[in-house]
């Protein structure tokens, strides 16, 4: 039985990045409490996978494969949205692109690029859902930020960390603007959350596993399973009067003071 605060039955959902990882993990709590979905992710096959595998819980989902860096794409999405549903309870932004590079040898092409995809694209989406939304008196917006998006990482993440800032202030922004018009728009900053990319990376950089490890006082690595009970609670009425909250997912990593020993540990 599910708690009514937490129940999303009746509701629709859209989250991006929806293929693997947190997205995937994300989509599937909101189908675990009832809501139905419009899913995407650029990888289509592993969108379909995500999507066979939702349906076995009985939601409705709409697969939608393509960029979401694409102010086009987000358009042409939430008119498919339109088509399908007809409204929008839930969005969960959570793709996030990136490629590290260091700040004296960034070009300003490349910064631009990923300025783009986190924050004119990753808008655009919170306008079309905001919108729609408005309109209706009511919604939950969830934007998967980044502990480098009110923190230093360095490690080359300069254009990452630089463009999660700007989802930070967005969150921040639009629920000023929005919440006394029914839409709350939060963030969930995670820590090192494992995925094949950061699997590939730990492998090739020797000692990285053990620095990520430094910093995170419960002493593990993120699952995406772990966003799972924060987005439910994010998108559903139990937080009714939560709107602004930019809420870590991090193991501690924001609580420890930057020169603090986690676990023990020298």
């Amino acid at each position: 039985m599910i708690h009514p605060l937490f129940n999303l039955s009746g509701r629709v959902a859209l989250v991006t990045g929806a293929a693997q990882g947190m997205g995937r993990a994300t989509a599937t709590a909101f189908a675990e409490v009832g809501a139905d979905l419009l899913i995407t992710d650029i990888n289509a096959d592993g969108l379909q996978a995500t999507a066979r595998t939702l349906e076995k819980l009985g939601r409705r989902v709409v697969p939608v494969a393509g960029d979401i860096t694409s102010v086009d794409f987000v358009r042409s999405m939430y008119a498919a949205l339109d088509a399908a549903f007809g409204r929008i309870d839930v969005l969960a932004n959570v793709a996030g692109p990136s490629k590290r590079s260091q700040p004296d040898q960034i070009t300003l092409e490349h910064l631009e690029k990923i300025l783009f995809s986190l924050v004119v694209a990753r808008f655009c989406s919170c306008q079309e859902a905001g919108r729609r939304m408005l309109a209706a008196g009511k919604g939950s917006i969830i934007n998967v930020c980044s502990i480098g998006g009110v923190t230093a990482l360095g490690r080359g993440n300069f254009p990452y960390s630089v463009g999660m800032g700007g989802v930070a202030q967005m969150t921040r922004e639009l629920s000023t603007e929005w919440s006394g018009h029914g839409v709350r728009v939060n963030a969930i900053l995670p820590a090192q959350v494992l995925n094949p990319r950061l699997e590939e990376r730990m492998r090739e950089e020797p000692g990285l596993t053990d620095t990520f490890l430094h910093g995170i006082p419960m002493g593990r690595l993120g699952q995406p399973d772990d966003i799972k009970g924060l987005a439910i609670f994010l998108g559903s009425d139990a937080s009714a009067w939560i709107t602004g909250a930019l809420i870590p997912l991090d193991g501690g990593n924001l609580a420890m003071n930057a020169g603090g020993t986690a676990g023990g540990r020298g």
